[in-house]
């Protein structure tokens, strides 16, 4: 019910933009003849009323078919037009980003509710691992007689699902496009409840770091596959809010995993529950996977490639579409939309090879998607996310907020902060768009990171400022980084290699988290925690550069629109 009643208070912010719609269409018509024909305006004027409904796949203007390019290439035309009669350019952006598709409640919610429990997972297993350790590693309470683990055995545990993950973005580069993104999520859940419970039953430490590992290829693969799915399957114009929301349920998985932690701190064995309790819901995931349909984008695309019977994907694509936006079975407008993508995806990889090289993410608009996306999630990782957060606690405690004890209780706090800067970001990323929120958070995480090493330098008497500058730092980056990064990774990539240039976002991302996580202490240790703050503040500073002078607006484009108008 919250999730519906948050699309609807958006989609209303959006209907005052219909007004503004038809005062551009009048203003085209009363427009001289520099620059566009009158043959050029008729058409223009008449694309407005005649535009489809519900624009699934807006088609690119590559000039081959005419059928097509009378409902989204004469906008383009006359754009162009615009442009030597001297109006605003900006003015034009808003016709592309008005179109609404029409859809049901309960079409929405279950395509996105399943695959983000992925990321609740990913998340769970972040705040429950914090517990765990201190559990495993307790003579009294760990219940097991190989409690008395060395650096790097514990090491190996807490990092365990990580390099599962790296191995996980491998095997999805892999085979993504292979099982396409419904039986991906479908592994990834499996690999969960085999992970979760292979780790709760462990005998020993090898069986322990096995099933770990096993956890983390399923985080892999979930983190590549439910952005994927989420943003090809939902209406263009609350990809943004979905998306972004996927981020929440990744934060809500920590939160869930902190206060698992919190009730089992102090039973014996307790470490087993809390690894164990990721199981159930891991099951949850895959049988709501196995009844979705999959992605009609994913169709198409091994319909185009010659990977399998044509006519047999286009109805499955044609079903799943239906499906997906509460419409009867095989209905004439889903059939209408399929048609239209069919001849768009035909016309844009006629001159090249059915499925391309392995390296292709390498080259052309694929390699500036992987730039922009690739970019993002290293300078998520590299401006210190996984390492300031180590400081919450002792930051925390010399302010009078906590005693040395009440270390769950803390992260709890810094938990529910992030939650509520997420939900911001969630609320406000289809309104204000992606490079605002951005451009304004990581101006944020530069401005608390230098607040921070004033602090270790010549501040330490003001705990407050460490305590304002540590809740900055984690409110700027869940209103940016956060969400943002991993809502433009599933955007930016064009359809012919998305799978693959998402699976190695997702394997920049691991790496670059593992690299920092490592290299934490000994730089910590080299060059002190003030200098290590400012250390990480000139690369907020640098990221900053990357995201205003790399990374376009997105907001309200199709992901067509995306790869056609931006990408090429």
């Amino acid at each position: 019910m919250a999730l519906t009643t948050l699309i609807s208070f958006k989609l209303s912010l959006l209907n005052p933009l219909h007004h503004h719609h038809q005062r551009i269409k009048s203003s085209k018509l009363q427009l001289s003849n520099v620059g566009i024909s009158h043959q050029h305006r008729m058409v223009t004027s008449m694309n407005h009323h005649l535009v489809p409904k519900y624009p699934f796949l807006l088609p690119s203007c590559n000039g081959h078919n005419p059928k097509l390019r009378f409902h989204s290439c004469g906008q383009v035309g006359a754009q162009k037009g615009y442009a030597s009669s001297g109006e605003e350019p900006q003015s034009r952006v808003s016709d592309t980003s008005t179109y609404q598709e029409e859809f049901s409640w309960s079409s929405v919610v279950f395509p996105f509710l399943f695959p983000a429990l992925g990321g609740l997972l990913f998340g769970y297993d972040i705040g429950a691992t914090s517990g765990a350790t201190i559990s495993l590693q307790s003579p009294e309470l760990s219940g097991i007689a190989w409690f008395n683990l060395s650096a790097i055995q514990l090491g190996l545990v807490v990092s365990g699902s990580l390099y599962g993950a790296l191995l996980g973005s491998l095997l999805a580069y892999a085979v993504a496009d292979f099982l396409g993104r419904k039986r991906q999520l479908i592994v990834a859940a499996l690999l969960y409840v085999l992970g979760g419970s292979i780790t709760a039953y462990a005998p020993e430490l090898n069986v322990l770091l096995a099933g770990r590992l096993l956890y983390g290829l399923g985080i892999g693969l979930a983190m590549h596959g439910a952005p994927l799915y989420i943003a090809e399957t939902c209406p263009s114009q609350i990809r943004g809010t979905l998306v972004s929301l996927k981020e929440l349920f990744i934060v809500l998985g920590i939160l869930l995993g902190y206060f698992v932690g919190s009730f089992e701190i102090n039973a014996v064995g307790g470490w087993r529950f809390m690894y164990g309790f990721s199981a159930p819901i891991a099951v949850l995931m895959g049988l709501g996977m196995l009844s979705l349909p999959p992605s009609p984008r994913w169709l198409l695309l091994r319909a185009v490639q010659g990977k399998g019977s044509f006519q047999d994907l286009k109805e499955k694509a044609i079903l799943s579409l239906s499906k997906l936006r509460g419409r009867p079975p095989g209905d004439k407008e889903s059939e209408k939309q399929i048609e239209e993508s069919l001849v768009s995806l035909k016309s844009a990889y006629a001159d090249q090879e059915s499925e391309g090289s392995f390296l292709e993410v390498f080259q052309g608009a694929n390699l500036k998607a992987f730039i922009i996306g690739g970019g993002l999630v290293l300078f998520q990782q590299i401006t210190g996310q996984p390492s300031v957060l180590y400081y919450a606690g002792p930051i925390l405690q010399s302010a009078g907020f906590s005693a040395a004890a009440d270390a769950t209780k803390v992260s709890v706090v810094i938990g529910l902060f992030k939650l509520l800067m997420t939900w911001i970001a969630v609320l406000k990323v289809d309104d204000l768009g992606r490079r605002p929120l951005l451009i304004g958070g990581v101006t944020g995480i530069a401005l608390s990171l230098a607040l921070l090493s004033a602090y270790y330098k010549f501040l330490g008497g003001f705990p407050l400022i460490a305590v304002a500058a540590l809740l900055l730092y984690v409110g700027s980056y869940q209103v940016s980084f956060g969400p943002i990064s991993w809502l433009m990774v599933s955007e930016i990539f064009p359809l012919r290699t998305r799978g693959r240039g998402i699976s190695l976002a997702v394997l920049t991302n691991f790496a670059s988290n593992a690299v920092v996580t490592f290299a934490f202490s000994p730089l910590k240790e080299l060059l002190g925690a003030e200098n290590l703050f400012l250390l990480f503040g000139a690369i907020a500073l640098l990221s900053l550069i990357f995201v205003i002078s790399s990374v376009p607006e997105t907001k309200g484009l199709s992901l067509e629109d995306i790869e056609s108008k931006i990408l090429k």
